[in-house]
Formats: structure tokens, C-alpha cells, sequence
């Protein structure tokens, strides 16, 4: 290996080695180790931070080695601007023995390195072309998951569950039809981000898209944010005003909590769904509006009807298309990918210490029952990279208790009996109750799904 120092950095193995590794060579003596390393191994000499950065920039990496002999104040805080700004690597230090006992190569190494080994190196060697392979491994699979993440967190709905994956494929769906559409599900299970979705993948994703919380305003507000008002309406009524569904002409109208709308306004709606027109508050005139209308609730409409406090005429126009939210707890694999998808989020262009989660706090979260769903999430993710004093995200610091104990594992007989009613019970709620269609749906024939039921004692979901 070429050792004659250069201003520029240099390749120092074979040229037609496959695997890249960065060598920072940043110490005062131009004395340097020997690396050697199997021949797939091509190393990247650089002498400095400005030569580090002008390599990144010539090629990828996934692993790195620094050498250091001292560290000062501006030395470490160089390195650490440094790691920052290039893209993830796994570094790897290479320091004097006696270093190890100094506080400040500690805590760099701590918070920065994925290993480090003391020089000389001598009989080291093996170990650490076998940790360079480690650390390139973890690398390509972090790649692996870039790529697959560019799928799954379009327009933010992040998961790969079987659970959400049905969800993206029924937004793909219905955003093609021009159709009113019902998401229902629990609050705080990312109801408006489908509707933004199903907006962004139809024809009218150049339009507008207008949201209004029905549940948020007072009665006599919200059917003047609705339908707008003509000056001198009502007292305060100064200028005419454009409502929301007027103002959603050409695009989407999302109404969420369309449970607590006021059975007065519903009638409103109505007409406007039947019709495609409306007045103003205070107005005469009868406006044509071109707008598609999707709802959200975490209410049982079906329920909210039979008890009188929605109109059943209202809620079948509402439901031409569903789409049924899971709760988080249901979505099995997709906490540790929302956790990362939201720390990625709140950190990126950050200068935040904390570097990711600890695996007790992973094994914490995948623990947890997630009422509030990924709401929840957000807030707990966001205080703790905030609050947290650590490198890593502890459970405490995510306010769960590390000592959680995971929920006892089902029986394999006990999981498909619990797969098997709710796949029949949501199959009855999409097509009415009708046996016959839910058989279709389910691929089996009426006979096995009245048995079914039976054995699982559903007729009361009828």
C-alpha cells in the first residue's frame, strides 16, 4: 500500500476492489498502520475534513475509519459537524491505547461509532476486516430499506402490515372514481391523511383541497364556514364570505368528525350531495359547486342512526366507498417503522444528540397498546428527542416502562379464530349485512359462513 502523503486523496488498494472504505488519516505523526485487508477492500485515503468531504462527493460509502492521535475542542467539533453533514456512515475509530482513558474520545466514540480499536493493530487485523464487513452489511441493508421506504411513506402513510397495505390498495382504488367516500376508524389513526391521499392520486389533484372539523366549531358557525354568508347575514356579517364547499370547487371537500354535525346541517348536506348546489347564508342565489365530498368519523354511524342521532338518507349518500382506518395496535411490523419515520422527521437539518432508539425502547413500543394510534405516537416520539439527555431514546424517555412485558403470544388456533371473526365482521359491515355477498367476498361459499358465524357466535352482528 502506497504510504507518501498527498494534499489530494488517493485509492491505496486494487482498483478493482468492490467494497469502498473512507480512511481518514487525521493525526499529527504521518506515520500510519498498515491496512491490511482482503483484497475486496479498496481504501480511500484522505488527510482532512475538506479531502473527506470531496471523496463523498466522488462516490458512495458505507463504512469509514478515522485515526486519531489527539483531541481538542476544535478537532472534535469539526468531526462531528463533519459526520453530520455526509450522509450516514459507519465509522469505525482507530486510536493510541492510552487515548481510550481520556473522557472526551469516550464520549465522541460513544456517541459517533458503530466500533473502535486501540493501535498497533498487528494481530487486530482480522477483527477489524471482519467488523468493516459488519458494518457494510448494515449499510447495504440500510439502502435496502431507503429504497423501500420511498414506497411506503407516500403522502406519509407509512407501514407495510398486510392491515395498512389493503388500506393503500383501496385509496388506489376509490381515488380513481369520483365518488363520495366514508373513513371511518379511531381517532388519531391518520383518517385526513387518506383523504389527502385519495385527493392527490384522482383527477382533481390540482384543485383544491378544503377540511373543516364539524365537531370543532359551534352550530352556527359551522354552517356559515360550510356554506359561506352574504354581507349582512347575521350581526358581525360585515363582507360576503366563501364557504368551504364553494371554496373546494374543482377539488375535495374532506369533512371530518362527520358524526357531530348537527342534524339541521345534515339536512344541508344532503341537499348539496343530491344536488350539487347551494345558497349562502342570507343569499337567493343557487350556486352549482363541482366538488367531491369525503367524510371521516370515529363514530359507529350505523349505530348513531338506529339511536336517531344521524339521518340514514345522509349516511348512505356519505357511504358510496369506504375505507375502514386499523387501529396501530393492529398494524403488526409498522411501530419501529412510524417511531424512525417520525424521529427522521423531527431531526433532519437538526443538531439533536440523540441518534435513534434504544432497543428496550423499540421492544417497549412494539409493547405498548397505542390508544391514542399514531397521534400518540407523534407526541411521544417528538417530546422525547426533545427531552432526552441520551444518545439513543430509552422507554423512559418515551414515557413507557422498559421493564414492559409483551402481551402473552396467541396459539396459532387462537390467532386464526380471531382473523377469522374480524374478517367476518368487517366483510357483513362493507356489503350491509348481506350473507350472500360477504360469502363472495370471503371466497367461501353461504353455507360456510353461516357455520362460521354460528361458531363464532357473530348472528348479533347482523
Amino acid at each position: 500500500m502506497t504510504t507518501e502523503p498527498s494534499s489530494q486523496y488517493r485509492v491505496c488498494e486494487p482498483q478493482q476492489a468492490q467494497r469502498k472504505v473512507l480512511y481518514l488519516h487525521w493525526a499529527s505523526s504521518r506515520d500510519e498502520e498498515v491496512l491490511d485487508l482482503p483484497d475486496d477492500w479498496q481504501v480511500i485515503r484522505v488527510g482532512s475534513i475538506p479531502e473527506a468531504q470531496a471523496a463523498m462527493q466522488d462516490g458512495s460509502f458505507r463504512v469509514a475509519l478515522v485515526r486519531f492521535d489527539r483531541l481538542g475542542h476544535e478537532q472534535k467539533v469539526a468531526f462531528e459537524q463533519l459526520v453530520e453533514e455526509l450522509p450516514p456512515l459507519y465509522w469505525i475509530a482507530l486510536i493510541d491505547a492510552d487515548s481510550i482513558e481520556q473522557s472526551t474520545f469516550n464520549q465522541l466514540i460513544y456517541d459517533y461509532f458503530y466500533d473502535y480499536y486501540t493501535l498497533p493493530l498487528t494481530d487486530k487485523m482480522p477483527f477489524l476486516s471482519a467488523a468493516l464487513g459488519h458494518a457494510y452489511g448494515l449499510g447495504a441493508l440500510c439502502d435496502a430499506e431507503h429504497e423501500q421506504r420511498c414506497y411506503q411513506e407516500e403522502c406519509q402513510m407509512v407501514g407495510a402490515s398486510p392491515a395498512i397495505k389493503m388500506v393503500f390498495n383501496q385509496i388506489r382504488k376509490v381515488a380513481g372514481v369520483d365518488a363520495t367516500v366514508l373513513i371511518t376508524g379511531s381517532s388519531g389513526t391518520g383518517k385526513e391523511l387518506i383523504a389527502r391521499a385519495i385527493h392527490q392520486r384522482s383527477r382533481r389533484h390540482k384543485g383544491p383541497f378544503m377540511a373543516l372539523n364539524c365537531g370543532a366549531l359551534p352550530e352556527n358557525l359551522v354552517q356559515a364556514e360550510l356554506f359561506g354568508h352574504e354581507k349582512g347575514a347575521f350581526t358581525g356579517a360585515h363582507c360576503r364570505k366563501i364557504g368551504r364547499i364553494e371554496a373546494a370547487t374543482g377539488g375535495t371537500l374532506f369533512l371530518d368528525e362527520i358524526g357531530d354535525l348537527p342534524l339541521l346541517l345534515q339536512v344541508n348536506l344532503l341537499r348539496f350531495l343530491q344536488e350539487e348546489t347551494i345558497e349562502r347564508l342570507g343569499g337567493h342565489e343557487t350556486l352549482h359547486i363541482d366538488a367531491r365530498v369525503i367524510a371521516a368519523t370515529h363514530r359507529d354511524l350505523e349505530e348513531e342512526v338506529r339511536e336517531g342521532g344521524f339521518r340514514e338518507d345522509l349516511y348512505y349518500r356519505l357511504n358510496v366507498l369506504s375505507i375502514e382506518v386499523p387501529d396501530l395496535k393492529e398494524r403488526e411490523g409498522d411501530i419501529e417503522l412510524l417511531a424512525n419515520f417520525f424521529f427522521r422527521n423531527f431531526t433532519e437539518g437538526k443538531s439533536y444528540k440523540v441518534r435513534g432508539f434504544s432497543r428496550k425502547a423499540t421492544a417497549a413500543m412494539n409493547c405498548h397498546d397505542w390508544p391514542g394510534n399514531v397521534r400518540e405516537m407523534i407526541n411521544r416520539v417528538r417530546k422525547a428527542i426533545v427531552m432526552s439527555d441520551n444518545r439513543l431514546i430509552t422507554a423512559a424517555d418515551l414515557g413507557l416502562s422498559g421493564g414492559t412485558v409483551c402481551q402473552t403470544v396467541p396459539t396459532l388456533e387462537e390467532a386464526r379464530n380471531q382473523a377469522e371473526r374480524q374478517a367476518i365482521r368487517r366483510s357483513l359491515k362493507k356489503t350491509g349485512n348481506n350473507v350472500s355477498s360477504a360469502a363472495r367476498l370471503l371466497g367461501v361459499s353461504r353455507v360456510t359462513l353461516y357455520r362460521l358465524m354460528e361458531k363464532h357466535q357473530l348472528f348479533d352482528a347482523k
